[in-house]
């Protein structure tokens, strides 16, 4: 049974809400004031909030605002009950995370499908969120053993080996054997990196608080991240000089740490793709109220059907050409980028190469 908790300093008014939403199934709580409704919803965690806005002491936009910065109320549907439904108002009420207004006085039907919408909604979205994170386990369960276990075996039989012989093993062997290690290390550690980012991105899609957050950070000088980052690839790639670099710099909305992850994913599969010789071009410029960051190669491209399936632990053509990792730089960078108000867009072609460009919001002004 769904609970829906009514706060309104009108006694009247909370018992004829109380009837009429019993009367369709629901458990109705009620509270005579903001102060009390703040208690009750962080104690019984409600399914929907009914709140007026013109109350004593702690009035609707101050109950709403407490609760939605509590992590357990944040999320919690919220629909304000009003007289006096102006532009501004409602607007205010909005902006602090209101779900819907319902304008007093209003009948028992226009009560029940104001409730019944938002109890769809919720309902919905808690579905989405389920089946994404069941998604996400089924493409881990398949994937995820086979890509822990590669790097691992790696680790674990040239340990044995130097642990075993290393008194009849030559200075170079150990340091081949040094470095295999290194790498798988690395690997490994990249690849639990993604599997957290990714995972974490998925919780905050389902979140839009959370999601209304992140977008307020910014990075003031995302040129010197795209330059270190990139010149960090190229190097690791011992290509530096198949890089060139063409970049402004604006203040961007996103924080340094996601932006440095996209571009870390994005400059890792261009230098992945493509071969020694073949250039790597990547321009950041401001076009409009945005940056657009632009990373092209010229390796093995992309199928049209496979740009269209771009998703988690998704591999392309892994029986004709040997990947490493899952599959997940081009989602999380994708995810990312989206989550931030975005757009993340790739031009391919097989044989010819790929351009990823990556459009994010300036940081308004300060």
């Amino acid at each position: 049974m769904k609970k829906i908790l009514v706060i309104d300093d009108e006694e009247w008014l909370r018992e004829m809400i109380q009837l009429a939403l019993r009367q369709k199934g629901y458990d109705v709580v009620e509270a005579e004031n903001g102060e009390v409704g703040i208690e009750k919803a962080q104690k019984v965690l409600p399914d929907l909030i009914l709140c007026d806005v013109n109350m004593g002491k702690v009035d609707g936009y101050l109950t709403l605002s407490s609760l939605r910065n509590q992590p357990a109320t944040a999320s919690i549907p919220f629909i304000l009950m009003t007289g006096l439904a102006d532009n501004a108002g409602m607007r205010h009420g909005m902006e602090l995370g209101a779900d819907d207004y319902l304008s007093k006085p209003f009948t028992i039907e226009a009560l029940y499908a104001a409730v019944d919408a938002r109890i769809k909604k919720a309902q919905q979205l808690r579905d989405q969120a389920e089946k994404k994170m069941e998604d996400l386990r089924g493409n881990i369960s398949m994937m995820l053993p086979h890509e822990l276990r590669t790097p691992l075996n790696g680790i674990l039989a040239y340990g044995e080996i130097l642990a075993a012989d290393a008194a009849t093993l030559s200075p170079a062997e150990i340091a081949d054997m040094g470095q295999i290690i290194h790498e798988s290390g690395k690997r490994l550690e990249r690849l639990i990196e993604n599997f957290l980012i990714y995972s974490q991105i998925e919780l905050l899609g389902s979140d839009p608080q959370r999601a209304s957050a992140l977008r307020k950070k910014q990075t003031a000088m995302p040129r010197k991240i795209v330059e270190t980052v990139a010149t960090h690839q190229a190097e690791h790639a011992n290509r530096p000089g198949d890089l060139t670099m063409d970049l402004a710099d604006k203040p961007v909305a996103i924080s340094e740490e996601y932006l440095t992850k996209i571009v870390d994913e994005l400059t890792h599969n261009a230098f992945k793709f493509s071969k020694p010789g073949t250039g790597i071009q990547i321009s950041l410029f401001p076009t409009g109220n945005n940056l657009t960051l632009s990373i092209s190669d010229h390796g093995r491209g992309l199928q049209t059907e496979h740009i269209r399936k771009v998703g988690a632990y998704m591999q392309f053509d892994r029986n004709q050409h040997e990947q490493q990792g899952l599959g997940l730089g081009l989602t999380i960078s994708k995810r990312l980028t989206e989550l931030h108000g975005g757009t993340l867009v790739i031009h391919s072609e097989p044989g010819a190469g790929t351009t990823v460009t990556v459009t994010l919001p300036l940081a308004p002004a300060s």
